[in-house]
């Protein structure tokens, strides 16, 4: 009879330290998917704020491409020229949009969801 208490006590104390370890995993994956997310959203606001300050920078140095060209060329076909440039750019980077933005992206968001 005493064996058998020594069981039921062994058994308790087992069951017990398998829900505190299944808490503990528990909150080790809330923890684990909160990181995730915040280096997922920060990448995505420096992601956001990077794409403005290019677009800023872009749309400055083609008012200075224009003003540079406009007195050998006048000033609306100094505006057209630069429009093409900016429109053979557009071409280029929806041509090789895989390699440059795709493939990047998804490398770095598998890199983040699944790290360890």
């Amino acid at each position: 009879m005493l064996s058998s208490d020594k069981n039921v006590e062994s058994l308790a104390r087992l069951i017990e330290t398998l829900k505190d370890y299944i808490g503990l995993q528990k909150e080790y994956l809330k923890f684990d998917v909160i990181d995730k997310l915040v280096r997922l959203i920060t990448a995505l606001s420096l992601t956001i704020i990077m794409f403005v300050l290019v677009f800023a920078v872009l749309f400055y140095l083609s008012f200075a491409m224009v003003y540079w060209i406009s007195p050998v060329t006048g000033t609306a076909c100094a505006f057209a020229i630069v429009a093409a440039m900016l429109l053979a750019l557009l071409i280029i980077i929806f041509a090789l949009r895989k390699p440059l933005i795709t493939r990047p992206l998804i490398r770095f968001i598998t890199g983040i969801l699944l790290s360890k």
